[in-house]
């Protein structure tokens, strides 16, 4: 008698899945090839989409990140919709009661979508690279499906992209490749202040009053810098003679450390492509499914466009001056660092901001303990880096600025503690159901 209302139960849990639509197809059962390959075509992008600097890169990848998850998420039965849960995103399109949907088809044109508003839609020399991969991911795909299921597919994907990109346009950062460099921005006077070197102009300004996914995750006032006193008791002066003096006594091994994580804007896919490409690496060594590949690039995204809005607030709250600037007019005038200058004021570290944002998701998603090897840049010439931990490598992406001479070494500490504080909020956001 047990055993014959298990087996009613059993029955009458299938009968309300198909129903929901659920009943073929779940996305834990599905390889993660439909993402990884739609996140690899964005590191190709990237740098050669005009104005894609780091902040723009951030936010594009957090929108990409959230639009992948959500085109699964309804075929991930332990999870659920972050529509309620992230700042002003309070609904987005269902699938249809009763209907069959093929997933990996919705996340495919979901992604077709979104990388075109955000990568194509005022650079035309990325279209055809984008129409090509959802098009040879569909006819793949189309083989397996019936004609009604595939319409539904794309429809919905579809769908789930441009609810999210409308919602993206209320966040202060649409377009904002258009104008990296605002004309109206006028930098704070004095001595001590943090003015472009040369023909510099400042690099998104505003950025800072961007909205972030998670509420809060801007407005942590981070410790008040030391004041620019010149004298051997100042710690300023300390932190700045610390920069010249490694800068002087270089090693190969730091100047590798330096070039590795520099990840220059039109060179590179940028500091938070550089966390993507670490995570697509890991996805494929460790052949996660579509679901879990969905939660970590969702994760991700999120962590890292928080990241820079919350690294650009402290920027321009305390317009710093950098290093070079102070060991100049101090210490030896005729010093040099290692790395260019970046257009922004010195306090804190965006590469440690978002390398601490990183690996915090990172740990979560793999183990604290975690051992792996970047090949990210084995492409460019430069040599694979091993680290026992994502924190690890955090702490050398933070400290290449101090050897490249960008950055003093509190900027670098403060900002990877602020950074992983952000990458924390991502890894606590309630993505799956309360009894799973």
């Amino acid at each position: 008698m047990k055993k014959n209302i298990i087996k009613i139960l059993s029955l009458l849990v299938l009968l309300v899945n198909f129903q929901n639509g659920f009943c073929q197809n779940k996305v834990p059962q599905l390889s993660h090839e439909v993402a990884t390959k739609w996140f690899e075509l964005q590191l190709q992008l990237i740098p050669k989409t005009p104005g894609f600097t780091p902040p723009v890169v951030s936010r594009a990848l957090g929108y990409s990140g959230l639009t992948l998850y959500e085109s699964l998420v309804h075929g991930m039965p332990n999870y659920k919709s972050l529509a309620g849960e992230l700042q002003e995103l309070d609904k987005l399109p269902l699938p249809l009661k009763g209907q069959n949907y093929d997933w990996e088809i919705v996340a495919n044109n979901a992604q077709y979508i979104i990388t075109r508003e955000l990568y194509a839609t005022n650079h035309k020399e990325n279209t055809s690279k984008i129409i090509e991969l959802r098009d040879a991911i569909n006819i793949k795909l189309q083989k397996g499906v019936n004609e009604k299921t595939f319409k539904l597919s794309v429809k919905f994907g579809e769908e789930i992209a441009e609810a999210i990109y409308k919602y993206s346009k209320t966040d202060g950062g649409h377009h904002a490749e258009k104008n990296n460099f605002p004309k109206d921005f006028k930098g704070s006077p004095g001595s001590c202040m943090w003015t472009p070197i040369g023909n510099q102009i400042a690099l998104q300004p505003y950025w800072g009053n961007n909205r972030t996914f998670i509420k809060g995750n801007a407005d942590f006032d981070l410790p008040i810098p030391p004041k620019c006193e010149i004298g051997n008791s100042s710690l300023m002066f300390s932190q700045a003679l610390e920069v010249y003096s490694v800068g002087k006594n270089i090693t190969e091994e730091q100047k590798e450390i330096a070039f590795f994580w520099a990840d220059d804007a039109g060179k590179t896919f940028t500091p938070p492509g550089h966390g993507i490409s670490i995570a697509l690496q890991l996805i494929k060594k460790e052949n996660f499914d579509l679901e879990k590949t969905a939660e970590t690039l969702c994760r991700i995204g999120i962590a890292v466009n928080d990241a820079f809005v919350s690294c650009w607030k402290c920027k321009f709250k305390y317009n710093i001056l950098r290093p070079t600037s102070f060991i100049q007019t101090t210490i030896d005038p005729n010093w040099k660092s290692l790395l260019d200058n970046p257009p922004f004021p010195e306090y804190t570290s965006g590469h440690g901001t978002v390398s601490g944002a990183i690996a915090a998701v990172l740990s979560d998603m793999f183990g604290y303990n975690y051992h792996f090897t970047d090949y990210s840049h084995e492409a460019r010439g430069l040599k694979p880096r091993s680290f026992d931990s994502f924190f690890e490598f955090a702490q050398e992406a933070a400290l290449s600025r101090l050897y490249g001479g960008i950055h003093y070494r509190m900027s670098n500490e403060e900002g990877l503690k602020n950074g992983k504080r952000i990458g924390k909020s991502a890894c606590e956001l309630k993505l799956k159901m309360k009894d799973s």
